[in-house]
């Protein structure tokens, strides 16, 4: 199986990269929505380790761009392209973090206390028993953790506009050995540390109603990364493209920042 899809003409220059992880498909959407201006790549991640996932990004960049590319990177794929990023560097020309996560230990735990706040009574039940499911061995942990996502997406989103659903993949396995390693890389300080080897210009785009902290992202990175600016969406969760009122707007920052005009 192909572990990547392309839309519109080439040349390929735009990589649109998934969150999850093991979300494949999440971006689908956007990548037909930009596809008439510029020629996409929506790598799909398969690999259980993040050097392998890096090295799978980079076997797709190979194989579908004849030169340098914007690396788009949404919610864990932003973390996915800033390690891209820094360890081939000649190979991005701008690297953009939609809904990134925060790189420093400290913001993370305003997340679950963010979506706990929002949570009705019948949200907290729901979140308790699919956090009980997906502890189980004998779960089916696929499923699981799609219902989990859309809780998770439910309550992270400001105002979510109706799209068609796409046909994308849940990895429970996938998403368990990646987030355990990227916990840890997080944790160490060794993940923000990366920034210092990326070269190209870092933007980051990020809805002030997401519950992922965008201080956690701001505030690190415009110490480490010498090209830094980030664009702030109002009325806008973690998914901009999928956000009545941030919606357009996302678009157009987007579509600047691939130099688009």
């Amino acid at each position: 199986m192909q572990n990547y899809k392309t839309y519109g003409k080439p040349p390929y220059q735009t990589l649109l990269i998934h969150g999850g992880p093991g979300a494949a498909g999440e971006m689908a959407s956007l990548a037909r929505e930009i596809s008439d201006q510029v020629g996409v790549v929506e790598p799909f991640q398969t690999k259980k380790t993040i050097e392998e996932l890096v090295l799978e990004l980079h076997e797709v960049i190979q194989e579908t761009c004849p030169s340098s590319v914007y690396l788009v990177g949404y919610s864990w794929g932003a973390w996915l392209s800033y390690l891209y990023s820094a360890i081939y560097p000649e190979q991005v020309k701008k690297l953009v973090l939609i809904g990134s996560g925060p790189f420093e230990e400290r913001y993370a735990s305003e997340i679950s206390a963010v979506r706990m706040n929002r949570m009705n009574d019948g949200e907290k039940i729901k979140f308790a028993e699919l956090t009980k499911k997906l502890s189980r061995p004998d779960a089916n942990t696929d499923k699981v953790l799609k219902q989990f996502g859309q809780l998770m997406s439910a309550l992270d989103s400001y105002a979510p506009i109706s799209v068609e659903a796409e046909e994308g993949s849940v990895d429970f396995e996938l998403y368990h050995s990646v987030w355990g390693e990227a916990s840890k890389l997080r944790a160490s300080g060794l993940l923000l540390e990366y920034g210092n080897q990326i070269t190209c210009p870092v933007v980051a785009i990020h809805g002030k109603y997401d519950p992922h902290p965008y201080q956690g992202v701001i505030e690190p990175l415009s110490t480490i990364i010498k090209d830094f600016r980030y664009i702030l969406l109002e009325k806008c969760g973690h998914t901009p493209w999928m956000e009545r009122f941030a919606k357009q707007r996302f678009r157009e920052e987007l579509l600047n920042q691939l130099e688009i005009s």
